[in-house]
C-alpha cells in the first residue's frame, strides 16, 4: 500500500485540520509510521495536543483499513488523487496559507493552467447571469481554465459559460463522485468530457457539509490567478473567496451593479475597497497580459429568420417565447421552437431557468 492512501486516511480525521497535519509530517515524514502509532507516540512527536493525538489514535484504532478502503474506492471510481509533493498538483496552489495536502479529481488537472475564479451570489438577476456567461466564455476562449464551486447561481453560469469557449474546473465541498447541488450532475459530467476537472480535497463518498464551503472557497481562490466577483450581497459568501485571493495577494475583479440591486453591494464595497472595477472580459485579459482572441458577432452567423427573432431580444432582458411570438409576424412564428434551438446551440441566445431567451452578447 503506497503511502499516499495511509495520508489520505489520517485526513480523514475531522478533528485534525491541515495545519496539524502538516506539523505532524514534518515530525514524522512517513505516513504509514503515523498510522501505527499510538496516542502516546502521537504526543511524543510534539505536533499535536493531548486531545488531538488521542482523537487520532482513536481515529486509527477505529478504522483500521481505511487507506485500503479509500484506494480501492478511487480506483473502482476512476478518481485520482495527488498529494502536494506530486508533479501534476496545481503550482499556484501549493504556494497558499493553508493548502490542502491532497486533492481527488475526475477529468484533466493541468498543474500550470492559466485560470481566474468566477464566484457569486446563488440569487441572482438577469444582469449577472449575462455577465457570468460572457465573461467566463470569452476568458475561456482566450485560453484562460475558468475555476469556481459548481453551486446554484453564478458559479453554475460560469462554468457553463467556460464550456462554450474551453476549459472550467469546479471546486466541490464534497466527494467528487457526488453531485451537488444534484442538479448540477449534467454539468459535471460536461465540465469532465471537455477536458476539464471536478476536484476536492475530500475523499469519495464525502457527503457536503456546511463547514465544509468555506474551505472550498481558499482551494478556488488558491488554484487562481485572480478572482472575479460577478454578483454578491454585502453578506454572500463569494466576499470570503474574494478576501481569501487578496489575503493571498492574487487580484480580485469586481462588477458593477445597479445601486438599487441588492445583489451587487458586495462587488461596489469590493470596488471601494480597491478591487479592480472591470466592464469587459478583454481588461482581464490585459491585466493577465494574454492576447484578446479576435470574435465574431453574433449578427454575423445569423440566418435571416434568425436574424428577425435576434432584432427581438436584448441582452438585458430576457422574452418568453409568448413574448417573441408577439412580436413578430405570423409567417416567422411557425418555425419558433426550431429557430430558437438553433440559436441556442449556436451561442447567439441563451434561455433562463423561466424558460425565457436573451442575447448572448451584449453587440
Amino acid at each position: 500500500m503506497e503511502d499516499q492512501w495511509y495520508l489520505a486516511a489520517l485526513l480523514q480525521c475531522r478533528h485534525i485540520g491541515s495545519v496539524r497535519m502538516r506539523r505532524l509530517c514534518s515530525a514524522v515524514p512517513q505516513a504509514q509510521e503515523i498510522w501505527s502509532m499510538s496516542a502516546a507516540g502521537l504526543r511524543g512527536t510534539g505536533a499535536l495536543t493531548d486531545v488531538s493525538a488521542e482523537a487520532l489514535a482513536v481515529h486509527i484504532k477505529a478504522h483500521p483499513d481505511l487507506p485500503e478502503r479509500i484506494a480501492a474506492n478511487c480506483m473502482r471510481q476512476n478518481v485520482v488523487m495527488v498529494t502536494i509533493d506530486d508533479p501534476l498538483y496545481p503550482t499556484v496552489l501549493r504556494e497558499i496559507f493553508d493548502p490542502p495536502l491532497v486533492l481527488y479529481y475526475h477529468g484533466i488537472l493541468v498543474p500550470d493552467a492559466r485560470r481566474i475564479g468566477i464566484v457569486g451570489a446563488r440569487k441572482f438577476t438577469a444582469y449577472g447571469e449575462a455577465a457570468a456567461l460572457e465573461f467566463a466564455e470569452r476568458l475561456a476562449t482566450a485560453g484562460v481554465t475558468v475555476v469556481s464551486g459548481a453551486a446554484r447561481g453564478i458559479d453554475t453560469r460560469a462554468h457553463r459559460g467556460a464550456l462554450r469557449g474551453g476549459r472550467t474546473v469546479a471546486v466541490l465541498g464534497c466527494g467528487v463522485d457526488i453531485s451537488y447541488p444534484p442538479e448540477n450532475k449534467g454539468l459535471l459530467a460536461q465540465i469532465i468530457d471537455a477536458g476539464g476537472a471536478v476536484i476536492s480535497e475530500y475523499a469519495p463518498g464525502t457527503q457536503p457539509l456546511p463547514a465544509f464551503f468555506p474551505a472550498r472557497n481558499r482551494i478556488i481562490s488558491g488554484l487562481s490567478e485572480g478572482i472575479l466577483v460577478v454578483e454578491a450581497a454585502q453578506r454572500s459568501g463569494s466576499l470570503i473567496t474574494a478576501e481569501m485571493a487578496l489575503s493571498e495577494g492574487r487580484e480580485v475583479y469586481a462588477i458593477p451593479g445597479s445601486i438599487y440591486s441588492p445583489q451587487s453591494g458586495g462587488c461596489h464595497n469590493l470596488i471601494r475597497a480597491g478591487a479592480h472595477l472591470v466592464a469587459s472580459p478583454q481588461e482581464i485579459l490585459e491585466e493577465m497580459h494574454l492576447a484578446v482572441p479576435p470574435h465574431r458577432a453574433a449578427r454575423t452567423r445569423l440566418t435571416p429568420e434568425e436574424a428577425r427573432i435576434y432584432q427581438v431580444l436584448s441582452f438585458d432582458h430576457a422574452l418568453t417565447m409568448d413574448e417573441i411570438v408577439d412580436s413578430l409576424p405570423d409567417a416567422v412564428t411557425q418555425s419558433i421552437p426550431l429557430l430558437l434551438l438553433q440559436m441556442q446551440l449556436k451561442g447567439i441566445i441563451t434561455e433562463n431557468d423561466m424558460h425565457a431567451y436573451r442575447r448572448a452578447e451584449r453587440n
